[in-house]
């Protein structure tokens, strides 16, 4: 019996040390963003969110080039710059 309950207690601690390890992992994983910013230089070719900022198209999945300085997409706010070649472009004021 002493085998049982020592693995009993094994599988418990195991068990409560996973809780804490998913409890700790999910509290790095930040909720839905509320604000969101245009980051240009790291979309895919057609893969863009809207128009490109030099105006050469105004769709959505219209950009030609991967990772082109003029194509965008949204991304969480803060983010951006943390990708490389990511640039946060300007946003125009709305009339």
């Amino acid at each position: 019996m002493h085998s049982s309950n020592s693995t009993k207690t094994l599988i418990a601690t195991l068990l409560a040390a996973g809780s804490v390890i998913a409890s700790n992992g999910a509290q790095a994983v930040p909720d839905s963003p509320s604000t969101w910013e245009k980051c240009a230089g790291i979309a895919k070719a057609g893969m863009n969110d809207c128009g490109a900022l030099d105006g050469k198209h105004a769709c959505a999945g219209q950009s030609s080039m991967t990772n082109s300085d003029q194509e965008w997409v949204y991304v969480p706010a803060g983010t951006c710059e943390k990708i490389t070649g990511g640039v946060v472009a300007a946003t125009k004021p709305a009339k």
